[in-house]
């Protein structure tokens, strides 16, 4: 690997967890990194979930005041996270390279689409305040299937779990995007962890791109407390689309 490529990987690293932290779709620019570098798509996708979890401990850490008194909603959480993660890492284990590399443009679609269309966190955060059901069962059913698709590929998921979060806890989007972290790091940890086993991960592209995520995740947190996010969100969900446009007619081109 080059100096510019392992340079290019550390930036689109931070980038990949500060919009992570923001919109939930770190992928837009960590994917398309390592593809750059020329590493195929499910390796890229792999080696992608292993870097990632660097950006949960860096965005864990700066979320620790947020996840005062959550203990309770994280164990549950937490352990469905592990269950959905394993599963999502079986089921891209078992996807040939060649349906994987076409199956992603759709994923990332709509992943963005998803992010367009969803109302503001703060909406959906004021509207949980008033109709809170914090003892909802279907907010860990609804876990265990984001954490499914985190382990998978994992485009948006964060809008996902957050959108849960706010609506069924009633808390604000601070605490909630602190939650999500955390649900989702277990998530991306375990399925990182079944890669590095049984999986092609591409180590000297998820070194640099690691590091990135551990300083662009440490800043997220930050940026969710302090910045407008919604224009910055359709921007995001945008340019998503775009990369998803793009990615379509190489693979089927």
């Amino acid at each position: 690997m080059s100096a510019l490529e392992f340079a290019l990987l550390v930036l689109a690293g931070v980038a990949a967890g500060l919009v992570g932290s923001v919109a939930g779709l770190a992928s837009l620019f960590s994917y398309p990194a390592l593809l750059a570098t020329g590493i195929p798509p499910l390796t890229a996708n792999v080696t992608n979930t292993v870097a990632l979890a660097f950006s949960s401990i860096g965005s864990v850490s700066a979320s620790r005041p947020e996840l005062a008194g959550q203990r309770r909603r994280l164990v549950p959480l937490c352990a469905v996270a592990l269950l959905g993660g394993v599963t999502g890492a079986v089921l891209l284990l078992l996807t040939p390279s060649a349906a994987f590399e076409k199956l992603v443009p759709f994923l990332i679609a709509g992943a963005s689409a998803a992010i367009l269309v969803q109302r503001p966190p703060r909406e959906l955060a004021a509207e949980g305040a008033r109709h809170p059901q914090r003892d909802s069962r279907w907010l860990v059913v609804g876990a265990f299937g984001v954490s499914v698709y985190g382990g998978y590929f994992g485009a948006a998921a964060g809008v996902l779990m957050l959108a849960m979060l706010l609506l069924v806890t009633g808390e604000g989007v601070p605490r909630s995007n602190a939650v999500k972290n955390v649900v989702l790091g277990v998530a991306n940890s375990v399925a990182a962890l079944g890669y590095a086993f049984f999986a092609d991960v591409d180590w000297l592209a998820a070194l640099p791109l690691a590091l990135g995520f551990l300083v662009g995740g440490s800043l997220g947190p930050g940026v969710v407390r302090r910045v407008p996010q919604t224009l910055l969100r359709r921007l995001i969900a945008v340019a998503g689309l775009g990369l998803a446009v793009h990615l379509g007619l190489d693979a089927f081109g």
